[in-house]
């Protein structure tokens, strides 16, 4: 056996505490904040949220009704108007609701005002409430105390934003999974395989009298390869929980007056692209967002790929072929009209390794295009007729979309999906350090040298929930969010 010197390679619980503490945080819940949850704009009703320990008394100070609201019980909805702070005007007439601590999103006493949706109206509320001794929000604070006060890990925090910017039923499903817990269990099930093991190590590594590292040795194998086949199973998931949250970025291309424009207008079922005879009528990319059976795909009309001397549509021309190598779904239109020509014959080559469908379009016109010489870059499933300005065979199309986009899965929503990039590159990171600890122990290093790979695989699953993240990745994260939220 191999002998290492001998690291230094202690985990008594002390050292594996996750993330801070609410009392360790610096200056967290000592401030008030407010902010709106709706969306600007005229609309029926909009609310302001307030949270922090104080809230009540704050706007207390502003709210007139038949009682104080600190003599409300939480979770009642009481009636009455915000007054301006200095003068007693009013402001709007309001449902004041106050939710004691920790029975609320924050965790901390939180109030909501919910007024008139007028921005006026909205804007002179915060401002009477930040006035009374709030402070405004910072985008996701919100959540980011919600988190923090233990009321949600961080795959938990980031799914309430997935949640809200959700484009279709799938990936609303799929958030809300995620929102659930049902990733952060998988995760830390995982994690408590990784602590048994180094403590294992540890015990091994303080009485060698014992020598038990030959055990220890075939405990590590038998637990990397346990949780190397979780994380394979979330990251074979993983590519469609993407395209589920993100939308099937889907690159329609040919050449000019093939019927691109047609058939984004088909697919999308309004006149989204403007359709004319004259060749190089679109010379920028346009895009619409279309749902097809639960999925959201990111329909991209792309300039027509040919020579020119016009600079502007020799741009489009560049963004077209750069489309085709960058595009989760590639629709190659070809007239069937037409005898293949040298463009199409090029366009063939650069999409026979991509994941792509021959759409051969004008099927209510003559067809000159012989289809059987497409299958020898493409299998026969991948190529079908459609007329896009009759719309017949589109919704073939559609479907066959979804098929070749999600690599024949459903878009079922699985509640424990991997669609956040992070997550997935954690996964794999935290899959490269138990293999090399599995080397190590298959080569005959010590134990202690495998462990250094162990504890960074479980360091690299506690970032996913947030247990050993960091205060500038935590601060990344919520600032993506919405202020409000």
């Amino acid at each position: 056996m191999k002998v290492a010197r001998r690291t230094v390679c202690r985990w008594s619980p002390r050292f594996l505490c996750g993330r801070k503490g609410v009392s360790e945080v610096e200056g967290f819940g000592e401030e008030i904040i407010a902010a709106v949850g709706t969306p600007m704009g005229e609309g029926g009703i909009a609310v302001v949220r307030i949270s922090g320990r104080g809230c009540v008394q704050v706007v207390d100070r502003i709210f007139r009704g038949r009682r104080r609201l600190a003599d409300v019980p939480s979770h009642r909805m009481i009636h009455g108007v915000v007054v301006d702070p200095e003068n007693g005007e009013t402001v709007d007439e309001v449902l004041v609701v106050r939710m004691q601590g920790p029975h609320s999103y924050t965790g901390e006493d939180t109030v909501e005002i919910h007024g008139h949706g007028g921005p006026v109206v909205v804007a002179r509320v915060l401002d009477a409430v930040v006035r009374a001794g709030a402070r405004m929000a910072e985008p996701g604070e919100f959540t980011k105390r919600a988190f923090l006060n233990g009321r949600m890990d961080l795959t938990q925090a980031e799914a309430v934003m997935d949640l809200i910017r959700a484009k279709s039923d799938a990936a609303r499903r799929v958030a809300l999974g995620q929102m659930s817990g049902a990733l952060s269990v998988k995760v830390r099930k995982m994690r408590d395989e990784l602590l048994n093991v180094m403590a294992h190590i540890e015990v091994t590594i303080d009485y060698p009298e014992h020598d038990v590292e030959e055990v220890t040795a075939s405990h590590i194998r038998d637990v990397v390869k346990v949780v190397v086949r979780e994380i394979d199973g979330l990251l074979r998931q993983a590519q469609t929980g993407r395209l589920i949250r993100d939308g099937v970025r889907t690159a329609i291309v040919g050449k000019p007056n093939v019927g691109k424009s047609s058939l984004l207008n088909a697919l999308a079922g309004r006149e989204r692209a403007i359709v004319t005879e004259i060749p190089g009528t679109t010379r920028d990319v346009l895009d619409e967002f279309i749902q097809i059976r639960g999925v959201p795909f990111q329909v991209l009309d792309t300039a027509g790929i040919r020579e020119t001397e016009d600079v502007v549509e020799r741009i489009g021309v560049q963004r077209s072929r750069q489309w085709v190598e960058e595009a989760d779904l590639v629709l190659l239109v070809l007239d069937g009209s037409r005898d293949l020509e040298e463009v199409d014959l090029e366009l063939l080559e650069r999409t026979k390794e991509r994941p792509a469908l021959l759409v051969v379009n004008k099927s209510d016109l003559p067809r000159r295009m012989e289809i059987r010489r497409l299958f020898a870059w493409v299998p026969r499933e991948r190529v079908m007729e459609v007329a896009a300005r009759t719309g017949a065979g589109v919704d073939e199309l559609a479907r066959r979309m979804v098929r070749t986009a999600l690599g024949g899965e459903a878009a079922s929503g699985e509640p424990a999906a991997v669609s956040n990039v992070r997550h997935m590159a954690l996964l794999r990171e935290a899959r490269e350090h138990l293999q090399a600890a599995e080397t190590a122990v298959r080569e005959g290093w010590t134990v202690d040298v495998a462990a250094v790979d162990l504890r960074q695989a479980w360091e690299r699953l506690g970032q996913i929930i947030g247990e050993t993240a960091g205060d500038d990745l935590l601060n990344r994260i919520f600032s993506q969010f919405c202020l409000g939220k």
